[in-house]
């Protein structure tokens, strides 16, 4: 299960265990909270924004500073977004022809914590991610488990 979560949001074993100690640290259940983590970070957002196809193409996109994060470039992928952050597509890179593709497609749905704004190419941060709002079968028990060994 933690191979699985580790390959689905592309996080390497020493950040991921960082990941596990914090959300250990957090009060609560630390498996929800391992979770909200994950989802909470820049290039997953970007990704359930659609702004990406996959959450490997929304860290390369965030890498090469094609984002704002409350009007300041940012390119580092695992930044941890909060309540009311903004995410813009830059001026420049709005004609970028991979989001262009994606932006006309918008496949997905974005999630209830999220607010876009397409036309504007803009996403905003209403709420933290919740476990319910978290629709892919992982079995986050097992990973706390692991770790708690």
């Amino acid at each position: 299960e933690k191979q699985k979560v580790k390959r689905m949001y592309g996080v390497l074993e020493r950040q991921f265990r960082r990941y596990y100690e914090e959300a250990q640290r957090r009060s609560g259940n630390t498996g929800t909270n391992l979770l909200m983590l994950l989802e909470s970070r820049l290039d997953n957002v970007v990704y359930r924004l659609g702004f990406a196809a996959s959450r490997s193409q929304a860290r390369q996109l965030v890498r090469h500073g094609l984002f704002t994060l409350n009007g300041q470039k940012v390119n580092i992928p695992s930044l941890q977004i909060k309540i009311g952050d903004e995410v813009v597509v830059r001026e420049k890179s709005r004609k970028v022809p991979v989001l262009a593709a994606v932006q006309e497609a918008t496949r997905t749905q974005v999630p209830g914590w999220l607010e876009m704004d397409a036309p504007n190419f803009k996403g905003v941060v209403k709420a933290l991610p919740q476990r319910e709002d978290i629709s892919d079968a992982i079995t986050e028990q097992l990973i706390v488990e692991l770790y708690s060994k």
